[in-house]
């Protein structure tokens, strides 16, 4: 079996579940770390020849990260795609069975039960915070509807203020963001880095929580330490 990945987060779930089997991933495939194959462009602009020379069974890839056009294109030539679409924590999990059994891993590997009890054994939050969630600046834009990271801070206690937004992605001026006065501002660090340097000083008066987009955009692996690790830096955010 010879894959290759256009999904940061599945290319670590693919690469410590089924070794041996990626022979591409992305530029942006940054786990695990010294992973060893062909880089093949980005998420949003793959090369399409180098992917084609690597002579894949299997190209992994998700509605949302990769344009429909790559993936028709793959397609033409002949390559088979798998394109997932994960909107919430549960749909994380089946997808990524989906994917791990599709590139002939073993069956249930530990960190994926490890991942699905930790979400499942979450206690109840003790009470409910509302949060602004931009994901890029210049323009801003933010967390909308039906999105993974909106869930997945949604089982954390924190509600996003733009979840029943038309848009997924909505646009909003920093004025709108700052009048809908949320309880907390929460930064990731991908798709645009927010630093302690960059996006808190945005929002003036309101505490910030600077978390790791791994943490809050990945399904892979990272979920099994992801409701820890991120309701400590919400937790901290609010002290």
């Amino acid at each position: 079996m010879r894959v290759v990945s256009l999904v940061p987060s599945l290319t670590e779930a693919i690469a410590v579940s089924a070794p041996g089997v990626l022979v591409g991933a992305t530029d942006w495939c940054s786990h695990p770390p010294g992973l060893d194959v062909t880089r093949v462009g980005g998420t949003k602009n793959p090369k399409l020849d180098p992917i084609l020379a690597l002579a894949p069974d299997l190209v992994i890839a998700n509605e949302e990260e990769n344009r429909a056009p790559d993936l028709t294109a793959l397609r033409e030539a002949g390559v088979e795609v798998l394109v997932t679409e994960v909107r919430d924590v549960p749909q994380a999990f089946r997808e990524l069975a989906r994917v791990l059994d599709a590139c002939g891993a073993p069956p249930r590997p530990r960190w994926l039960d490890e991942a699905e009890r930790a979400w499942a054994e979450l206690p109840a939050p003790e009470s409910r915070l509302t949060a602004v969630v931009p994901v890029w600046r210049r323009p801003w834009m933010v967390l909308g509807r039906d999105t993974f990271a909106g869930d997945a801070l949604s089982r954390l206690g924190v509600e996003n203020v733009y979840a029943d937004h038309g848009e997924r992605y909505p646009r909003a001026a920093i004025e709108e963001l700052r009048a809908k006065v949320p309880d907390l501002v929460v930064l990731p660090d991908e798709p645009y880095r927010f630093t302690p340097e960059d996006g808190p000083e945005a929002f003036p008066g309101l505490p910030c929580a600077l978390v790791g987009g791994r943490h809050l955009t990945w399904y892979g692996p990272s979920l099994a330490e992801a409701p820890r690790v991120l309701g400590a830096a919400l937790r901290a955010a609010r002290r």
